[in-house]
Formats: structure tokens, sequence, C-alpha cells
């Protein structure tokens, strides 16, 4: 089964939050390939509109379509950055909200959990953000079970992760949940990335 993916842009997203998973789901389709068996992922980098975002440090990434589109996705991936104005954006939270419920699983890396906790999203089960905004975190939204230490926290149905390259970690198992962990193994190795797979609470 191949599932759509949104990867959610916006000026000043950090690029290694949004291009580390996208590079992850794209090596896990390149192994299918070689494999020959279905492609796991379809992902779709979703703008505010439909022009490029200027990521942090300046790198200019294009969107594929926008929160207008009334398509739903089975992956909510929500990256961090700069998300002051995002967590404020009304048609950014209503589409999360209106997405949501459709959705098999929203996730975010790093920041990008404010972006959620702003939604209503996020609940009283543990989450994980970047190690410099788990206190901020925590202090905004004090119903919020905010953890430290943890590379990602998956429950079914929500994900957050900590950092930057933490994305990566919960991307890669991401792959293992739903391809099998040899399929992840595979990815991790094509992209020259220590991953052992190790499960996290």
């Amino acid at each position: 089964m191949s599932r759509s993916v949104a990867i959610v842009l916006f000026d000043d997203v950090e690029v290694l939050d949004a291009c580390g998973p996208f590079e992850v789901f794209s090596v896990a389709n390149r192994v299918a390939d070689r494999a020959g068996s279905a492609r796991p992922f379809e992902v779709s980098l979703v703008g505010i509109d439909d022009r490029p975002v200027v990521a942090r440090g300046g790198m200019r990434i294009g969107v594929d379509t926008t929160i207008d589109d009334p398509r739903g996705y089975d992956v909510v991936v929500i990256p961090g950055g700069v998300v002051d104005a995002v967590e404020k954006n009304a048609r950014v939270l209503e589409w999360l909200q209106r997405t949501r419920p459709g959705a098999e699983l929203v996730a975010s890396v790093c920041t990008g959990a404010f972006v959620l906790a702003a939604a209503g999203l996020l609940d009283t089960r543990p989450v994980t953000t970047h190690w410099e905004d788990l206190e901020q975190l925590s202090a905004r939204w004090p119903a919020l079970v905010v953890h430290e230490a943890v590379r990602y926290i998956d429950h079914g149905d929500l994900a957050t992760s900590a950092g930057i390259s933490a994305g990566l970690d919960l991307a890669l198992h991401l792959v293992a949940r739903w391809a099998g962990a040899d399929h992840a193994l595979a990815t991790a190795s094509q992209m020259d990335y220590d991953w052992s797979g190790a499960e996290h609470p």
C-alpha cells in the first residue's frame, strides 16, 4: 500500500526538517523500485500558497500544491524552523484541523510541534521537540507532557520528533513501521546514515 504524504512548507522552514524526511521517503521508494515492489510513499510538498518558500539560510524550495487543494493525505508532516507566523496563520490551522480526521498519522519535526499545538492537535500524550524549545512548549501548553532526551515519540496516529536530524530517525522509523525493518535498514544504508532501528518511547 502506498501512502500519500504531505510535507508542509513555509518561509523560514528548517531545511533538514523538511528535506530530511523527503529524502528518506524518496530513497525508500528507490529501494522498492530496485526490489521490484510497490513504492511505499507518494510525497507532496504543500505550501501555504503556490510560490516557492524561502527556507532558513535562503534556500528556495518549490511546492507541488497548496493547502487550498481539497485532497486528503494519509500522512501529514509539519517541519520546524521559525514557526511564529505559521502557528498564527488561521488558514494553516484550519487546514490541519480539516485534514487530521482522515489522516492515518500527523507528525512534527522539531518546532513543528508548536504548529500542531496551536491547531489543537496535541493532547496529553507525551510529545517532544528541539531541546532548546522544550521549556517554551511546556510553558505555553501546560497540559502537554513534554519529554526530553528522546529522538522521537510515535503514538500511532500522532508522532513528534526532536530537532532537525531527529526527523530522519522518525522518517526511517515510519519506513520500518509501514514497509518493514529490512526496508528501513536498506534505506538508511543507501543514505549512508547510521541508524540502528531501535525503538523509542
